[in-house]
């Protein structure tokens, strides 16, 4: 290990506990969601709205976060989007036990913790492309893993913490994963971070709007935004319809088999980044993609279909980290702006994808749904394809 990435260790260590906080907010609250239906009496549509309400404010924080990060610097946002989820996951624990209306009450805590988990989408990334360290390209799909590996943890622990503390102690079980975010913002007080020169210029979203590659690569992360979420929120209910498992076994099986092959797609695609051409690996697991969602739309084989939803995990890996990566390389002075854009797009994707299968599924059923999924993976075939064209022919120019 050279010097340069000894020192900026706990940076990078900091930043993959970042995700694992990400992955927390995101996945803690649905495992309880059979928890309030027998405690708090709310139905699937009201559940759903908590769902919404979350990426909707991550969303509309994303386009705040490149505002915030130029008033108060990166190692202030850093600490604040782990007090934030720090905060609304206490808030989420104590609000509905006092207040008297609990619905309302997680309505208040989503909005604090949502809060975090917006900011942690568009601060971590740049801030791990922007330590002088090598390999930028397999360190962010290193850091993007870490959300997979913490949605692998959550989703069992929480199930156990259920059984464990008792439906009805329910609200341990946020404050137990208040730990984590509260010892993390510590830790931001202190490790290095490479703060951007004020002399250095950013581009604006106007300046960038304006190449058609970069409009591309929003699109791009539109599609693997959707790719990834659309088959990842429902493999749970698709493994206790296909496999006929109850729900617990469902939860636990179908998330946590895509996650861990989405991790483990990262962390392949990190040790051999320096060998492989980014673009056309991009193609070829999309490829794989769009086999995967049409196995698992038309094959009646359970056993069958249940790997290709986890082979999709595989499929999707780099498409987020690795458009963020392919985008801080190609436009150099993006800076926290182009990150923003990125993540509004995904964000964007990820709740159209599942709504798109939802919506099928809801005239047809969830083969079809899956199987209208699989637009986002040949859309992505063809906008690589762009991307390589475009590549190419700026080598040949040179």
């Amino acid at each position: 290990m050279t010097e340069q990435n000894r020192k900026y260790l706990p940076t990078k260590l900091a930043g993959y506990v970042g995700f694992v906080v990400q992955a927390i907010v995101n996945n803690f609250l649905p495992i309880l969601f059979i928890v309030f239906q027998d405690i708090y009496g709310l139905g699937y549509e009201k559940l759903g709205r908590l769902i919404v309400f979350n990426f909707a404010l991550q969303m509309f924080i994303d386009f705040l976060t490149p505002k915030i990060i130029h008033k108060i610097g990166y190692r202030s946002a850093a600490f604040l989007c782990q007090f934030t989820a720090c905060l609304g996951l206490c808030l989420m624990a104590i609000l509905p036990r006092v207040m008297p209306n609990p619905y309302v009450a997680m309505f208040i805590a989503i909005a604090v913790y949502a809060t975090g988990s917006g900011l942690m989408e568009v601060i971590l990334s740049p801030m791990i492309e922007m330590l002088p360290t090598s390999n930028k390209s397999g360190n962010m799909a290193v850091l993007h893993s870490f959300y997979c590996w913490g949605q692998t943890l959550v989703v069992p622990l929480t199930t156990a913490m259920v059984v464990i503390f008792g439906r009805e102690n329910w609200s341990y079980i946020p404050l137990v994963w208040a730990v984590v975010p509260f010892i993390n913002m510590l830790a931001f007080l202190r490790v290095p971070i490479v703060e951007p020169g004020k002399e250095e210029k950013q581009s604006t979203l106007i300046e960038l709007l304006k190449t058609p590659t970069f409009i591309v690569y929003m699109f791009m992360m539109f599609c693997g935004g959707a790719s990834e979420i659309a088959m990842s929120q429902w493999a749970s209910l698709f493994v206790e319809q296909a496999l006929g498992v109850s729900k617990a076994i469902g939860d636990i099986v179908g998330p946590c088999l895509f996650a861990l092959f989405m991790a483990l797609g990262r962390v392949i695609y990190a040790k051999f980044s320096k060998m492989v051409s980014f673009t056309r690996v991009l193609i070829w697991l999309n490829i794989l993609c769009f086999v995967c969602y049409v196995m698992v739309g038309l094959c009646k084989i359970a056993a069958l279909s249940l790997i290709f939803c986890a082979l999709c995990g595989f499929s999707v890996s780099i498409s987020w980290p690795g458009i963020y990566s392919a985008g801080a390389r190609t436009f150099k002075t993006g800076g926290a702006v182009m990150f923003s854009a990125f993540a509004m797009c995904g964000d964007t994707g990820c709740a159209l994808g599942p709504g798109l299968v939802g919506l099928v599924a809801e005239y047809t059923n969830l083969n079809i749904g899956f199987l209208a999924a699989a637009v986002f993976p040949l859309i992505m075939v063809i906008c690589s394809l762009y991307i390589l064209k475009f590549k190419v022919a700026k080598t040949e120019n040179k």
